[in-house]
């Protein structure tokens, strides 16, 4: 189903009408995009996916205040859930890890199965339908009798909200997309239906809208409300749109490469990516950030420091980035996903297997391993502490036994988010606040005799898990979750280092990119750039910011969601995603067996140019006459 032919169910599935108003009044709490949490500021909501018996028409959907409301949050219900491995094309699909759940539809990405015919993934008519709901929103929301014309505005604005987004989750995927400024006719002739907009466009279609919608948007949600749309948020993704429209996928080949567009034209001849470097985005992308940063900081938004979260870890430099978005109170996080986590989504699956809801399955690869910094703040490979040579060699763990020298003298976000062989990996269980976890064949984490809830690599993911995850399971139960957090989408870290990246690219005042990815850096307990870099030749030129900042994302936003989009933007995907993962020996009995760097079986692949850009559903191209595909489809 394409965005023109939606289909009138379309309309009302996604919420369930009340048969009354004393029901209505109780749906009134019920959003569609808000979780139950234990906080002041959250509050307790479910899915309104109940199908009604009738069908409803657009006079019901807004006959009151209450039908208004419900039919807003139904607005939300196209939004992809990002924590969820299942169905998020960008979680655990790069190189960052490999899963034991090979078998799931997300891991149909990183072996290159998808094409046109069988997307695996596609967002298309699921975001279109959205758009189409909040249209339809937008036009009718006037009408509702009960509603404050305060409520009005807001309602629009949060629609318009999700317009942008939705195109703009279209753009990152398909490149040059349709874009939608009204509700269409659904039963309007193929031959009308509007061909793929320019890139250009797209990209300043959003902006505006995000901008309109900033105006009538409160720079916070809270309450029930959190988990909506907010004017810090339209601020923060229009600045990462910017951001992305100026990077070499989108821009020409960024003036490093040449671009893989030159023949992307539309039937009419149009020239769909530009094909020339354009330095001035660069400009808008940082404009753009430090807009949204000034923004975010004036409402409060701050890095989050000092947590006062009780229990371990014990450090905390190690505690704050543990707690960064667990925590509810979070300063950091803009916006947020706030539907409830399954037990077969992300804490379950990383989780140590030590009881029945326990799948030890997302484990860090050895690329990603070796992307964090020394201690010192440096490049593994730089840093003439470190020992970059004899980094497979056999050390001693600081929670005793044997360890690969790899994992020693590492900084604290590796600490934090990365278990390795006989290291603490801090999740309570009845008396306890660690297990110690070991990955030989026979060791608690060990692969035993298991086709599946094993660590491929031999390390484990603590990113994203929240400490006290376990506490209160024992062996015989079931698999629960039994502590939920907001998911985030994108928080104020992400803005530091969109402008640092912009300003780097823009190739002026690198002093001001260092302040902001200094910020990220002290956060995360090493030392500034210059106070790294120095005693190693210091890094002012252009060429070695850019490196830096592009390493600081690749840790700082591991496991978010981010590095599926950076690599393609970036046009550097193919030595990281068309290769096969690497570990430990994850069937070795011994230490000499296990310390032995070895390829990971699942395969990989990454088809250039094509996997820059994601397939239009062929059923799509098939219905509008005027579509074109994406290249290498």
């Amino acid at each position: 189903m394409d965005y023109h032919t939606q289909r009138n169910e379309c309309l009302m599935l996604d919420y369930k009408w009340a048969l009354n108003k004393k029901m209505m009044k109780k749906l009134k709490y019920i959003l569609l995009i808000v979780v139950c949490f234990t906080i002041p500021n959250v509050g307790c909501q479910n899915f309104l996916d109940v199908v009604p018996d009738e069908r409803p028409t657009e006079a019901d959907a807004f006959k009151d205040e209450f039908a208004a409301e419900n039919f807003l949050y139904s607005c939300y219900s196209s939004l992809p859930t990002p924590r969820v491995g299942q169905n998020a094309i960008d979680l655990m699909t790069t190189d960052e890890v490999v899963t034991a759940f090979e078998h799931e539809t997300f891991a149909r990405f990183p072996k290159g199965t998808f094409t046109a015919s069988t997307p695996v993934i596609s967002y298309w008519a699921t975001l279109y339908k959205g758009i189409r709901q909040c249209y339809i929103l937008i036009n009718n929301i006037d009408q509702a009798p009960g509603l404050t014309t305060e409520n009005k505005a807001l309602y629009k604005a949060e629609a318009k909200f999700l317009v942008a987004y939705y195109h703009f989750l279209l753009v990152r995927m398909y490149g040059p997309v349709v874009i939608v400024k009204e509700v269409k006719d659904i039963e309007s002739d193929a031959s009308t239906y509007d061909a793929r907009s320019k890139y250009d466009d797209c990209v300043k279609f959003i902006c505006d809208m995000f901008d309109e919608a900033a105006s009538n948007l409160p720079p916070k949600q809270t309450g029930s409300a959190y988990g909506r749309a907010t004017s810090t948020a339209a601020k923060a993704i229009k600045a990462r749109m910017l951001l992305y429209a100026a990077s070499p996928l989108f821009n020409g080949g960024g003036g490093l490469a040449t671009s893989f567009y030159t023949d992307f034209k539309d039937k009419a001849g149009v020239q769909l990516i530009p094909t020339t470097f354009d330095k001035e985005k660069w400009k808008k992308a940082a404009d753009a950030a430090k807009e949204a940063i000034d923004f975010a900081e004036s409402q409060g938004y701050a890095l989050y420091k000092n947590s006062v979260v009780p229990g371990l870890p014990s450090n905390p430099i190690e505690k704050d980035l543990r707690y960064t978005y667990i925590d509810k109170t979070s300063t950091e996080i803009i916006w947020a996903d706030t539907r409830r986590e399954g037990i077969y989504d992300f804490q379950n699956k990383s989780t140590p297997f030590l009881n029945a809801g326990a799948y030890n399955g997302v484990a860090p690869t050895l690329s990603i391993i070796e992307q964090f910094y020394t201690e010192n703040g440096l490049p593994i490979d730089k840093d003439p502490s470190f020992g970059y040579a004899n980094r497979y060699g056999i050390g001693v763990s600081p929670f005793g036994g044997t360890t690969l020298n790899l994992n020693l003298k590492r900084e604290p976000r590796f600490k934090a988010w990365i278990a390795y062989h006989n290291s603490n990996y801090e999740i309570q269980r009845p008396g306890v606040e660690f297990v110690k976890v070991l990955f030989r064949k026979n060791d608690n984490c060990g692969i035993k005799t298991r086709s599946n809830n094993y660590s491929p690599t031999g390390y484990l993911n603590k990113k994203g898990v929240n400490p006290q995850f376990g506490s209160g399971q024992a062996q015989e139960l079931q698999p629960t979750v039994s502590e939920s957090y907001p998911w985030p989408v994108v928080r104020l870290a992400e803005l530091y280092l969109d402008y640092a990246e912009a300003l780097i690219e823009y190739g002026v005042d690198l002093g001001t990119a260092k302040t902001y990815i200094d910020k990220v850096r002290v956060r995360a307990g090493i030392p500034t750039i210059d106070a790294a870099w120095t005693p190693i030749g210091g890094a002012n030129d252009l060429a070695t910011l850019r490196s830096i900042v592009r390493q600081e994302r690749t840790i700082e936003f591991y496991l978010e969601n981010q590095r599926f989009w950076d690599l393609r933007r970036w046009m550097i995907a193919e030595p990281y995603l068309g290769v096969k993962a690497k570990g430990m020996n994850i069937q070795g009995t011994s230490d000499a067996t296990f310390f032995t760097v070895t390829e990971v079986i699942f395969p990989r692949a990454f088809r250039s140019p094509a996997f820059y850009l994601m397939p239009i559903p062929i059923g799509e191209i098939n219905k509008d006459e005027t579509l074109v595909q994406n290249p290498g489809y």
